[in-house]
Parts: structure tokens; sequence; C-alpha cells
């Protein structure tokens, strides 16, 4: 006689934590869960407004400048130090796991306009107002040693931006001109200009390492290529540029941020507009840089505030401020894509969570699988009204508060002043410009 008999293994039907409590197998008909669309709508909701409860993003300050924090460079090699510059030419080199200065070097006389760290790891550049090249080593000096220059390089003018190549020795440094130099030469290997009295930044494209693009006084954004001896092509804006940052996946696309408040998206193949425009800041921006991953970047404002885009959209998905943070001069987001460090005005480095929400440490697999629920929740139900109103609401300053307020209420002024000038004119005498091209006053080759 054959019996035939069911064979079920304990540990998948335990629970992880209490092995006496079973787990219950579940119909997933949607026969069976008439109610199934209330109660999902219901978990989104309270995922959202717990997501609001736990959001402390803030994580600790790296105090120990005596001036203003101007400048910023990550160290591609280790995730824990990072290199900071002050108003008063001093550089600081951090362990952000520790969160103490391992070395205090007295480099520059007056600001230190810029730093960044060679490919091999073993040497970082700066620059000052004091019109001078330094190269300095990232080991530290023996006991009683004095902190002294690897190589020095003096230039004719002030220089106001420096950024390294991503795989040879050579870097660039923009001023009234844009240098090439190598680690071995004295003198710049070629010089790049168009008319232009100074710049203000000069940045490497990290896939195609021969690109570079600068922002100018003249409120233009300049292209060029190092093995060629020209630029390749310009744009001018309605007003100046003060930052470029390329996108880290995409090669032909970076981002400025503006002395208009917003920040501009282009694609080099298509200058004639962004192809998007981020507004939110109520004031000058002026520094920004994109996360690891190309779909996010963080801008730091003159309006105290630092904030959050999303690539492919227009409006911020998260603001941050403190009551004693100043204007925000460098920001930069983390090689592990899971936090922000900004540099201001009132001497302090701040380490902040790229996700507000996120929990530090380790999760355990029912924590993991309970947040990727709610996550899927949220997007599922993201353009409801009140899951958006409460994933969108936040508190800023009042200062900002009123200047959003402001901003829009000019805004609609000119959009009412556009309309009625069409209105009351001959048709087709005036055409009606979208906000994307009216950024772009005019492109050269």
């Amino acid at each position: 006689m054959k019996i035939k008999m069911l064979s079920r293994n304990p540990d998948d039907y335990g629970r992880e934590t209490k092995r006496d409590i079973q787990r219950l197998p579940r119909n997933y008909d949607p026969s069976l869960h008439p109610f199934e669309a209330a109660r999902e709508y219901t978990r989104a909701l309270n995922a959202t407004k717990l997501e609001r409860v736990f959001a402390k993003p803030f994580v600790g300050a790296l105090d120990g400048h005596r001036d203003g924090v101007n400048c910023m460079a990550k160290h591609t090699g280790s995730l824990s130090t990072l290199l900071t510059g002050a108003c008063d030419g001093e550089i600081k080199i951090w362990n952000l796991a520790s969160r103490d200065c391992r070395r205090t070097i007295q480099a520059h006389s007056g600001f230190v306009r810029g730093l960044c760290v060679t490919p091999d790891h073993s040497n970082f550049l700066s620059i000052g107002d004091d019109k001078t090249i330094k190269m300095w080593s990232l080991t530290s000096p023996d006991a009683g040693e004095e902190e002294e220059p690897v190589h020095t390089i003096l230039g004719k003018n002030i220089f106001t931006g420096i950024d390294h190549h991503w795989k040879d020795t050579t870097f660039a440094t923009c001023g009234q001109t844009v240098d090439i130099w190598d680690h071995a030469r004295a003198e710049p290997l070629r010089s790049f200009s168009w008319g232009v009295d100074s710049l203000n930044c000069v940045r490497f494209n990290p896939i195609e390492k021969h690109y570079l693009a600068s922002c100018a006084a003249d409120r233009s954004i300049i292209l060029y290529d190092t093995r060629g001896s020209s630029p390749l092509r310009k744009v001018i804006l309605n007003m100046r540029s003060n930052v470029i940052a390329w996108n880290p996946m995409e090669a032909f696309v970076f981002t400025v941020a503006n002395e208009d408040h917003n920040l501009y998206s282009f694609d080099i193949r298509r200058l004639t507009s962004p192809f998007n425009i981020h507004m939110d800041h109520v004031n000058a921006v002026l520094d920004l840089d994109y996360s690891p991953t190309g779909r996010e970047f963080v801008s730091g404002s003159f309006d105290k505030t630092i904030r959050i885009f999303p690539l492919d959209k227009g409006r911020s998905r998260e603001v941050y401020h403190t009551k004693r943070m100043q204007r925000v001069f460098c920001i930069k987001w983390s090689l592990d894509n899971k936090y922000i460090l900004s540099g201001s005005d009132e001497t302090n480095v701040r380490i902040w969570k790229a996700k507000a929400a996120e929990k530090i440490g380790k999760l355990t697999p029912r924590e993991e699988s309970a947040l990727s629920y709610n996550d899927k929740l949220k997007e599922k139900f993201q353009h409801h009204p009140q899951v958006k109103r409460i994933a969108r609401h936040r508190h800023v300053p009042k200062e900002v508060h009123h200047l959003t307020r402001q901003t829009r209420i000019m805004k609609d002024s000119r959009r009412r002043k556009e309309q009625n000038r069409i209105r009351h004119s001959k048709p087709g005498s005036i055409k009606k410009k979208r906000e994307r091209e009216k950024v772009v006053v005019a492109e050269q080759e």
C-alpha cells in the first residue's frame, strides 16, 4: 500500500526572531482581498508620516577651522578622508570615521581657492590668493619635521579654480586663462583663452577625460579639449554661473549653479537650451556636486540652505538647514552615496545623511524587507494628494519662506505681463517662449 505524505521544512514557515511563531501562507488571489487597495493606501500614508517623523539628517560637525571653509576635496581612494581649505590659508585633513583632524597645514597667505587629490592618492594640490600652486604629500611628516610642500609653482596671476585629470599627471587651473599643467614642469603645457577677463571654475569630465569645462565672469560656459589648441564651444547665459559639475554616469550631461538662484542641466549635444531647470533656492547658488549614481545632485546656496535635486525633476526633494549655519561655500557628496559634506562661512564642516530618515548601521533581514515594502507603497501612492502633501512638506527658515513667497509673486507678475503683451499685440508679432528657451542668450563655436 502506497501512502503519500506532505513534507515541509519548519525553517520555511518560522520567523527569524521567534521560531515558535509560525508564518502563515497567503493566497494572493485578488478576489479574496477586496479591501487590499484601501489597506495599502493606509500603510503608504503611515509610512510617509513615519518617514517625516524619523527624518533627522544631521550627523555631526567637524569643528577646528578659525575662518570660513572656502573649498573642499574628496579623497578618491579613502572614504574616511576629507580635505578642507579655509579663508585664512589653512588646510585640514580630516578622518570622518573618528571625526577628528589628522593634519593642519598653513599652506597659503590669503584664501585657499581650490584643492584636488592626484589619481595615485599620494599627493594633493592646492591654490591660493598668493598666486602659487603647491603640491603636498598625503602622508604625515615625521615628528619634529615642518610641513613643506613637495613642489611649488609660482604663477603670474591669481588662480581661482583647480581640477586634476582622472588618470594622467596633468591638472588644470583657471584665473585669467585656463592652463594645463604637468607635475614635472613649472610652466603650463598650454593655455586657453576666449576673450574673458576671469574664470571662476574648471572641471574635467570623469568619463571623457580629455574634455573640461569652465565658468567665466562674462556669464559664459566654455568647453575645451586638452588635445586641441583652442576652446571648442561657448554658451552665454543671462547671469553668471559660479560652479559647473559633470554627471559621473553620463559623459554629455553637466549642471551649472547660477547667480539667478537656479541650477541648469545641459546636454552638450544641444546647448541651445537646458533640458531641465532646478528651482527652489532663493539666493545665488555657490556650489554643487553629483551623487556617485548620477541620478541626483546636492547644492549649497547663499541663502544658508542645502538642497538635494533629482536630475529629472525641477524641484528639490530635500532641504537641510540649521540655526547656526551661514552661507554654504562648498558641498560634496560622499563616494559611498550615503553622506553629504558641507562647509560654511561660520568655520564648520557638517556631515548630513543623503536620505534623512535612513537608519545608520546594519539592518536585520526583517527590517530590510519592511523598508523595501514601505518604499514600494510610497512609490505606488506618491501622486495621491495626501501622500504627496506630507512627503513634500518641509519647515524652512522664516527668511527663506518669505523670499520664496516673494519670488512666486514676482514670477506670476512677469507671466501675467507677458500674457497681456501677447494679447494686446498683433497676432504673431510676439512669440511666446518657454522658460527653458529664455536661459541661453547666445552660442558660439
